[in-house]
């Protein structure tokens, strides 16, 4: 997964990292928000999800304290950051800022 992670952030296209567990309640509710925003921007975005309990090393080497957390890469590097649940049009006009 590591060397295939790396490959996936560096791509021209944002990528928006979900870290979440399944045990969290604002996580469940914005699962819907992430395809709804993946719906509308289409290939324009890659929206990826990661469980904070299943890869924990990934968790922490991006310092992960929180679910859930949002992460967003252009060209490999973090251009947003930001823990919580937000509204689809907030994430869309970020993801848009960051393209």
């Amino acid at each position: 997964m590591k060397s295939n992670f790396n490959s996936i952030i560096k791509s021209n296209t944002p990528v928006l990292l979900d870290f979440y567990a399944d045990w969290c309640g604002p996580c469940k509710a914005l699962a819907p928000i992430l395809k709804t925003v993946k719906d509308e921007m289409g290939e324009s975005v890659k929206i990826i999800k990661i469980d904070v309990d299943k890869n924990q090393p990934l968790a922490n080497k991006f310092q992960v304290r929180g679910v859930p957390t949002l992460i967003l890469f252009n060209n490999g590097k973090q251009v947003w950051r930001q823990s919580g649940v937000l509204q689809k049009e907030n994430l869309i006009a970020i993801i848009k800022k960051h393209s």
